[in-house]
């Protein structure tokens, strides 16, 4: 494997990794059960920090790592084939597949589609000049601030699609937190998903998830066309200027948006989205600048390795993080979701991806592509890959 694609794969494992942080408490339900029930659990007074910190440390920080990453990759696309767009289109067709069967027949708390549909309009911006790009990514990351201090209502069509299909599977204000574990049918599931993948749509429309995510592509897009993750060592200077921006900048913007989320958002919710914007995407730069900046003086550290496996195979692993949550959580399987707090359903979350390590390990010794990439590519380049 080329230098490059090792920091980069280790970037991806490390977002994974994060990702499963911030997912498990709502595929456990913990998210969804009222503070009151939360308040009564033997963990509550730890399940509390635990909740803040997460607010501080990873809350959208690791989204918005993956979603970066997502531009770089598109940037290598057109550089490695000389039939990039095509190839880059069909790409983007197959993951709306993918996107689709995992919000409906999985976990309705799906980012790959919405990955996907954006994913089309990369390429308008392949040949805007890169001080261009910068401008259009800080406008598209800035402009969800604007958009809540009008308070639009936006989400309304969502909103009573998701009235329509709860009234229709008898999914009630009572049963909604426990429904996923109570229920022991698939397709009772199935139900649930079809009705909260509405859900998921008032979610990106609330919180204008389309530009924020279509600026971190084209910041992402922007690193990988002048190829800032070759030769680490010359960017050196600058990675230690992102380090210290980021964190001095990041860390008390986290600690304030947490603040805000953890007490019902009492500065309102344009302040509320200002801490957030302000906080996520320099904590997140913070985050990939100091792994960047111990790569370069410790490449051979077997803790690049360990967390390249799961990168290389990230698909597959993002996938498998909602299966073991079903499986783990849900009604179908053992059933333990809305029953245990956050310091367990974290501790469950890191064992998973422990998991999903040892797994990728094992298959990448063997084969030089996860299951779902292989499919992923094998449907893009229209031919059975080796």
């Amino acid at each position: 494997m080329k230098e490059r694609y090792v920091i980069l794969d280790a970037l991806r494992g490390i977002a994974l990794f994060g990702i499963c942080l911030a997912n498990y408490p709502e595929f456990s339900l913990y998210s969804f059960l009222d503070s009151q029930v939360t308040g009564l659990m033997p963990t509550a007074g730890i399940d509390r920090i635990i909740r803040y910190l997460q607010y501080v440390f990873i809350d959208g920080k690791f989204y918005t790592l993956f979603s970066i990453l997502f531009g770089i990759g598109f940037s290598i696309i057109l550089s490695n084939s000389t039939d990039g767009l095509k190839v880059f289109y069909r790409r983007m067709t197959v993951l709306v597949l993918i996107g689709l069967f995992h919000l409906i027949f999985i976990w309705a708390g799906d980012i790959l589609l919405l990955y996907a549909v954006l994913g089309f309009l990369l390429p308008l911006f392949r040949k805007v000049s890169n001080k261009k790009l910068l401008i259009w990514s800080a406008a598209l990351l800035v402009f969800p601030i604007l958009i809540d201090s009008f308070e639009w209502e936006l989400a309304a069509p969502a909103i009573s699609a998701t009235q329509y299909f709860h009234g229709k599977f008898g999914i009630t204000e009572a049963n909604f937190p426990v429904w996923l574990a109570e229920k022991d049918s698939y397709l009772d599931v199935l139900k649930f998903n079809i009705a909260g993948s509405f859900i998921r749509m008032q979610e990106f429309i609330e919180g204008n998830r389309v530009f924020k995510v279509l600026g971190l592509f084209l910041l992402g897009l922007y690193i990988g066309r002048n190829k800032m993750y070759i030769n680490l060592v010359d960017k050196k200077s600058l990675l230690k200027k992102i380090c210290l921006y980021g964190f001095a900048l990041g860390l008390p913007m986290s600690v304030l948006y947490s603040w805000s989320a953890m007490n019902g958002h009492p500065l309102g919710i344009t302040l509320h989205s200002t801490f957030y914007t302000i906080s996520v995407l320099p904590l997140s730069l913070a985050y990939t600048g100091t792994l960047c900046l111990w790569y370069i003086t410790n490449k051979e550290n077997i803790a690049f390795k360990i967390m390249a496996a799961p990168g290389r195979m990230s698909l597959t692993n993002y996938i498998m993080q909602s299966v073991f949550g079903m499986i783990i959580f849900y009604g179908t399987g053992f059933g333990l979701g809305a029953t245990m707090g956050l310091i367990y359903v974290e501790l469950i979350a890191v064992g998973v991806f422990l998991l999903q390590i040892i797994c990728s390990r094992l298959w990448l010794n063997k084969l030089r592509y996860g299951p779902l990439e292989w499919i992923w590519r094998t449907f893009t380049y229209g031919k059975r890959l080796k």
